[in-house]
């Protein structure tokens, strides 16, 4: 009882001391009075949903990608979004680039004359739903030039999460000098405040992302979709940081698109519910600061997969406290950089995404994944430096492909959340993220995000979150349960997977980056250790805003249905 009491007294201290600060700052054009939000370059999906396919039906998808590294770093500043301390003095200049910040992109059509719906993922910590309806705004108008007479059902902006690229939210670049500069402008009346994110590099992402989502449609050919999903195991996941959360999945998704025209390229999407670590940071004794840009763990699944002749497409997951976890792939093997665990996990993971539904003995035929010489050396390396080594394939077993029929049911809903995480009310009045601030009352603001659900033939089932979701959330865990909750209280909403199926997944930072994602009820700011991820969440009735929005969602498709 004493350290509940504890977390109560520091929850409450901690919340009154960030409420008197949001409180001192005034209110100005950042906000806007709650009854006069206009909703813009929004898109709600499909106006039906479909339960089988026309005969006549067929799927289409296209396929682009951009790289968006600025080649520019080394004459002016760009900062890594995701990760500060204190021995960089909370500057995360990129001084170095190891691979690519990507941006991703698919066009995908079922041929029910429903709309397109077109996908982008982007290498980056996070896009706020501002700019993401920006990139929409301009993709809006080339597309029109493009495609005069083509219907689009929806647009999506996702972010991979990696920590290690450009800071695309503008909480990373230089915060704390850039939070006082603003705090004595707003105080002063004298000046413009500065944006979070560098509004030069803004403009060239939102130019760059809108045309790969262009050049995705131009790409559009007819061919087969496959699916597949293996249980790879808790080896490649590790709950890192929230322990009350005991939920975890640990299964890679893979669909497969085979164009009729072998000339064309085929695309392999994947789902994969780990967090990226911070592979641009140094490691214990390296010599200088190592902010280094890295797509992380994504480009080099990636990479694998194109050597094998394929387009790659990533989607995160559940990812709230889940990371990847490196002690398989680093095989005892001492590495001398940080990114050098993200290169070893996104080459195996790629590996396993091209294996799933082959055998043991067509493993061992491809060289791609199975290189006698290069086994031999790394086994060797690793028992020099006392490490056990452990084949990824050992005991491998497949998984079965099965045919995707051509079903895309897509619906987009917006949600108000609560801003009641003070640090953010003071973010939202200086200007240092691009969210559109609602005023509810005195001292009482909101934000507007969008959640999503989508069907994929009658296999795939998707929940699209609009940040960094609760394992716990999505598959019915501990803390949504009172005897595993800070609050020792129920939190009253069902899972994700009683609202739609059991078998749901999720995608991860879709269309908005709102931070975590967690119960109410498992909610506090008294315990940092454990529960740090409160710290960058709108506030404690974020995930029953969700939730309720999801709730709400399923009851609008079956009414059409």
């Amino acid at each position: 009882m004493e350290k509940e009491k504890r977390i109560q007294i520091l929850d409450k201290t901690i919340n009154g001391a960030l409420k008197l600060f949001a409180d001192s700052i005034k209110v100005g054009d950042e906000a806007i009075l709650s009854e006069k939000y206009v909703t813009e370059n929004f898109y709600e999906g499909t106006p039906q949903f479909l339960n089988e396919s026309d005969e006549k039906s067929k799927w289409s998808l296209g396929f682009a990608d951009v790289i968006l590294t600025p080649t520019d770093y080394q004459k002016r500043p760009y900062y890594m979004g995701g990760y500060m301390v204190p021995d960089n003095k909370f500057k995360n200049l990129i001084e170095d680039v190891v691979d690519d910040m990507m941006g991703r992109a698919i066009a995908l059509d079922d041929g029910s004359d429903r709309g397109v719906s077109v996908f982008c993922t982007i290498d980056c910590i996070g896009i706020t739903n501002g700019d993401i309806r920006g990139i929409r705004k301009l993709f809006k108008q080339k597309a029109k030039k493009a495609f005069p007479d083509k219907k689009f059902a929806s647009v999506n902006v996702f972010s991979t999460h990696a920590h290690s690229c450009v800071d695309t939210q503008g909480l990373w670049t230089e915060f704390p000098s850039k939070l006082l500069r603003n705090l004595n402008r707003k105080y002063t009346g004298r000046g413009v405040l500065e944006k979070g994110a560098d509004e030069q590099y803004m403009r060239y992402l939102y130019n760059s992302v809108s045309d790969a989502l262009v050049n995705a449609v131009k790409d559009m050919t007819e061919g087969e979709m496959t699916f597949a999903q293996k249980d790879i195991t808790e080896d490649y996941f590790i709950n890192k940081n929230r322990p009350s959360s005991k939920g975890i999945v640990t299964d890679i998704t893979r669909l497969t698109f085979t164009p009729d025209d072998k000339s064309k390229t085929p695309t392999i999407i994947v789902n994969l519910p780990a967090h990226p670590d911070v592979a641009g940071l140094a490691v214990k004794g390296e010599k200088g600061s190592g902010r280094r840009l890295s797509g992380e763990y994504v480009y080099y699944m990636g990479e694998v997969i194109n050597k094998a002749g394929y387009n790659f497409m990533f989607f995160n997951g559940a990812i709230c406290a889940i990371y990847m976890s490196c002690d398989n792939s680093t095989d005892g093997l001492k590495l001398n950089h940080r990114y050098e665990l993200s290169v070893r996990f996104g080459r195996e993971i790629g590996k396993i995404t091209l294996a799933l539904t082959k055998s043991l003995d067509e493993v061992k035929k491809d060289k791609l994944l199975y290189n006698e010489r290069e086994i031999e050396r790394e086994k060797a390396l690793s028992e020099r430096n006392g490490g056990k080594y452990t084949l990824w394939c050992e005991g491998w077993e497949p998984v079965e492909e099965k045919k995707v029929a051509p079903i895309l049911n897509i619906r987009l809903k917006e949600v108000k959340i609560p801003i009641k995480n003070n640090l953010l009310v003071a973010a939202g009045k200086l200007k240092l993220a691009n969210y559109k601030v609602l005023v509810e009352g005195k001292n009482q603001f909101a934000v507007w995000t969008e959640i999503g659900y989508m069907e994929l033939g009658n296999q795939l089932k998707i929940a699209m979150v609009p940040g960094e979701f609760c394992c716990d959330l999505l598959v019915g865990g501990t803390s949504l349960y009172a005897k595993g909750s800070v609050t020792h209280t129920d939190f009253g909403f069902p899972p994700i997977r009683k609202i739609f199926s059991k078998d749901t997944i999720v995608f991860g930072l879709a269309n908005d980056a709102i931070g975590y994602i967690v119960p109410d009820n498992d909610y506090t700011m008294g315990d940092p250790q454990n529960h740090y991820h409160e710290l960058v969440s709108l506030g404690c009735k974020t995930g029953s805003s969700v939730m309720r929005g999801f709730l709400n969602l399923a009851k609008e498709i079956d009414e059409i249905r």
